[in-house]
């Protein structure tokens, strides 16, 4: 048993979001076909009575594959995913597994700042501590977890996509894109706040909104607003690829961020991104090259961004050509594939 049998958890690939996603990316670069990979799903969507069926379940079914296996890579974020995963991980080291801990989540610092108390800090640090490799998603994200646990463990593994073949990319089309969760955290709150005044100054512009609705309050306001805001729904697959292609403009106004792969994406397809400046997002959107960065929750900065690249189809141009180099010099599948399978290596040897 060596660093061709992983054993890896994470929430079920069916799940709408950001891990579920890098799985995903995984399994479709081939990851499963370079090594011997089993994936246990963790979580699903759903009511609670579901999900606590589903985390027993995948737990019976880790128990009985980890014998197996030699190391365990487990994908967690903040909050429930923490306690949730953090039973797989002190059960893997029970088993003197290999561990890699795969930290995704953008509202870490919240969770263990403000939610946690004392004891709660202490968890966290004695869980973390159990890993023998800690991934973290962007520099920043290196700096906050080497104050919690020993830095020379943290490994910054930036997520990566499937790069698509360039396209004749139109720009000066005032086609907003969104892709990601439809919540509050996400900025959808300021983002549809701007768009009249978008509007005013150019009324052909179009809001595409692509995801899962999780604020009843905001999906209300967008349907209202339907002669420049469209709802898509969850889109994946060839009808995300082609949104992506139609769209000049994306838009991602979080408060907190891991890394977002809708930015990779959309990176990739050439888009002129406008995202907030937090988290992981600086490491892909360098200001004024690769993208245009707002201060998080502030609308007016938000609105003046997006009108500069709606004002000017040749700075999106070249924004977008930026992005698209940038995702193909550093966030590659094939990279990524051969820095973790170099990371599966250099812990097994440990």
């Amino acid at each position: 048993m060596g660093t061709d049998r992983v054993l890896m958890v994470g929430p079920d690939r069916s799940v709408h979001g950001g891990i579920s996603g890098v799985v995903n990316n995984y399994y479709q670069a081939g990851l499963d076909r370079r090594i011997n990979l089993c994936y246990i799903g963790t979580m699903v969507e759903g009511s609670g009575a579901r999900k606590l069926l589903q985390a027993v379940t995948a737990y019976f079914s880790f128990l009985g594959q980890l014998p197996r296996y030699r190391i365990v890579h487990v994908n967690m974020a903040s909050d429930t995913s923490f306690y949730r995963k953090s039973v797989f991980i002190w059960t893997a080291k029970l088993f003197r597994k290999k561990i890699v801990i795969h930290q995704h989540g953008g509202n870490f610092p919240d969770f263990y700042e403000k939610t946690l108390k004392k004891a709660g800090r202490a968890y966290v640090k004695r869980t973390l501590a159990l890993g023998d490799a800690f991934l973290v998603l962007a520099t920043a994200w290196k700096d906050f977890f080497g104050g919690i646990i020993d830095r020379d463990k943290i490994t910054v593994l930036a997520d990566a996509v499937e790069l698509p073949a360039p396209c004749q990319k139109q720009y000066g089309v005032h086609k907003l894109l969104f892709l990601g969760r439809l919540c509050r955290e996400k900025g959808i709150g300021e983002l549809l706040s701007i768009m009249p005044q978008l509007r005013s100054r150019f009324p052909d512009v179009k809001l595409y909104l692509g995801g899962i609705w999780e604020d009843e309050k905001l999906k209300e306001q967008a349907l209202s607003m339907e002669e420049c805001v469209t709802d898509l729904g969850w889109v994946s697959g060839s009808a995300k690829q082609k949104i992506l292609r139609q769209c000049d403009i994306f838009v991602m106004p979080s408060y907190f961020e891991g890394q977002s792969v809708s930015i990779l994406e959309a990176m990739a397809n050439q888009c002129a991104v406008a995202a907030s400046d937090t988290g992981g997002i600086p490491d892909m959107i360098v200001d004024g090259q690769t993208g245009l960065l707002a201060p998080p929750k502030d609308a007016q900065a938000l609105k003046d961004r997006l009108l500069t690249l709606l004002s000017d189809p040749g700075l999106c141009r070249e924004l977008g050509e930026n992005a698209r180099k940038k995702a193909e010099a550093e966030f590659s599948m094939e990279q990524n594939i051969k820095r973790l399978l170099s990371i599966y290596e250099t812990v097994n040897k440990r």
